[in-house]
């Protein structure tokens, strides 16, 4: 994995560092310098004539950053795209990103000075379920729109207490319950164990497995702290257990230590894994790209975004990739990282020629947005998680791609679906 590239004052790429004398001049213009009037000439914070400022807690550093610290510059990467073409409704989106090392009380931290500092215009992608539950009550209070969290957890989507915070991640139980229809599909008879991080992640996942084998069901179950150094005692319990199917709520690092120590072990059981632990390129990255194909072949994931190596998306992705960020390895969190920035584009494109932070966020709720998911988006008034369904993918020769099964996930029960992926229009562009 590459090193990310150092910051200055917490600011990423297009993002300014604000010198003091800047900062001070800033100060002297006033609010209009900072905001642009809306319909009743009030100020909206971060959004200038010219400029719409958005920020972001990353973990750059700390136990999940060799997995998803390259997420943040592929967003950066496409908004740079963006804005080389025009920005949106005449606006450049200026990306603040903060390490917060994935420790909640960090998270905190930077997300108080986006708000305070920074000034704002919304939160994006926050990434974690420890670390973003603990700022979740602070964007309430203050009124910050808290679009497209990069967690899978089901706090995010709870319109009637949080009515800023939308999800972007299906959510776990609705991959655990996919992963699982999948296997039983494939054998009805496998032994299904899981191995779950012990937070909300991995609760997510076995409660999807539940909801279709059956908690009686589940041969073994272990849970792993972030904080450990090795999985062999759990692995060891899981093969004593017999387990034929491993289903892993886990994040990338944990998902190649399971299969590292397995293999150690001299067990090879098939392994079904949640999208946030399954990226191939990044689980070659640990294991070794002599080993990567062999160890992870047949590896089963679900997913709901366009990355099959020969889609549109993805050559367009690929492209800004190469041009915009300095030609950083093409893994499933680039796609990631730039589908989250289109989706916010599109709505800032849909909040209207004077955006609002109100304006924000019924764009999102109206149901027009679509994203570029294999399939719909969910959200509405009501609704505030972005997919249900998710599609299998599986490696094949050191491949990962769509085999064409979708499910979709309602009050517990479990259907196969067509996925329905939504085109490349306007270069990528929304309002184009």
């Amino acid at each position: 994995m590459r090193t990310p590239r150092p910051f200055k004052s917490g600011t990423f790429k297009n993002a300014p560092f604000k010198s003091a004398a800047a900062m001070a001049a800033a100060a002297a213009l006033g609010l209009a310098a900072c905001s642009t009037p809306g319909g009743g000439g009030e100020s909206v914070p971060g959004v200038t004539d010219d400029t719409v400022t958005i920020g972001t807690h990353q973990p750059l550093t700390g136990p999940a950053a060799a997995g998803y610290s390259t997420i943040s510059a592929a967003t950066a990467a496409y908004f740079e795209y963006v804005n080389a073409n025009g920005g949106i409704n005449g606006r450049e989106i200026e990306y603040v990103v903060k390490d917060d090392a994935y420790d909640p009380a960090a998270t905190q931290t930077v997300v108080r000075e986006l708000v305070t500092e920074e000034n704002v215009f919304a939160i994006v992608n926050g990434l974690g379920t420890p670390t973003h539950s603990s700022v979740l009550d602070y964007l309430d209070q203050q009124g910050v729109p808290d679009l497209f969290v990069s967690s899978g957890s089901l706090t995010w989507n709870q319109p009637n207490v949080y009515d800023n915070t939308f999800a972007f991640n299906a959510d776990y139980a609705t991959e655990g319950a996919a992963l699982a229809q999948y296997a039983v599909d494939q054998d009805a008879d496998a032994v299904i164990c899981v191995l779950g991080q012990d937070d909300d992640y991995g609760e997510g996942i076995i409660e999807g497995v539940e909801t279709v084998v059956g908690s009686n069901e589940i041969a073994e179950v272990q849970r792993y702290s972030v904080s450990a150094e090795d999985l062999t005692a759990q692995i060891g319990a899981m093969s004593a257990a017999g387990c034929e199917v491993n289903v892993l709520g886990t994040i990338n690092g944990f998902t190649a230590m399971a299969v590292g120590t397995a293999a150690q072990m001299e067990w090879f059981p098939k392994w079904y894994v949640s999208s946030s632990g399954a990226d191939y390129p990044t689980l070659a990255g640990y294991l070794g790209e002599d080993l990567a194909p062999a160890l992870l072949q047949g590896m089963v994931s679900v997913n709901y975004l366009p990355f099959s190596p020969d889609g549109e998306w993805v050559a367009l992705f690929e492209e800004i990739n190469a041009e915009y960020n300095d030609g950083a390895p093409f893994t499933g969190n680039t796609v990631f990282g730039m589908s989250v920035g289109y989706l916010f584009a599109e709505a800032l494109a849909k909040a209207g020629d004077d955006p609002t932070r109100e304006s924000l966020v019924e764009a999102v709720e109206s149901g027009e947005l679509v994203g570029n998911g294999i399939v719909p988006l969910s959200f509405s008034e009501d609704d505030h998680a972005a997919y249900r369904a998710v599609g299998v993918t599986v490696v094949d020769g050191g491949v990962q791609d769509y085999v064409g099964t979708t499910y979709e996930v309602s009050a517990g029960q479990v259907a196969a679906v067509e996925p329905s992926p939504v085109p490349l229009e306007n270069e990528g562009i929304p309002g184009a």
